[in-house]
C-alpha cells in the first residue's frame, strides 16, 4: 500500500505544482467547455493546483477513502480530457491510465485491508 501511497503522492504533486504554474499547455483542454479566457483558465488552474497538492499531502499523512475515490475519479477526469472530449489521440488516454487505476488499486487494498 505504500508504494501505491507513494506513487500517488507523485503523480498529484507534481500535476498541482504544474497547475500552480499555470501550465499553457493544459489551456487546450478547458476550450471544449467554452473557457476561452487565459485569466480565466489560470485561475481555474490555482484551484486545481491547490486540491492535488493537498490530495498529495493527504495520502502520504492519512488516505482517507472519499479522498481515493475523487482522485480516482479526478483521474479519469483528466485523462478522458485528453480524448474523447479534448484534441488528443485515444493514446494520451490511455498512457494515463495508472492516474486513475492507481487510487481504485490502493482503495481495494485498503477495503480488503479492513475488512480482515
Amino acid at each position: 500500500m505504500w508504494i501505491l501511497r507513494l506513487g500517488l503522492f507523485g503523480e498529484f504533486l507534481g500535476h498541482g505544482v504544474f497547475a500552480l504554474q499555470g501550465k499553457e499547455g493544459w489551456f487546450k483542454y478547458f476550450e471544449p467547455f467554452g473557457i476561452t479566457d487565459p485569466s480565466m483558465m489560470t485561475s481555474l488552474l490555482l484551484i486545481v493546483g491547490i486540491m492535488d497538492i493537498t490530495l498529495a499531502i493527504l495520502i502520504l499523512v492519512k488516505p482517507l477513502r472519499p479522498a481515493i475515490l475523487w482522485m480516482a475519479f479526478w483521474g479519469l477526469w483528466t485523462a478522458l480530457l485528453r480524448w474523447p472530449f479534448g484534441p488528443d489521440p485515444v493514446w494520451d488516454f490511455f498512457e494515463r491510465w495508472a492516474n486513475w487505476a492507481a487510487p481504485l488499486a490502493l482503495y481495494y487494498l485498503m477495503d480488503k485491508k479492513s475488512n480482515k
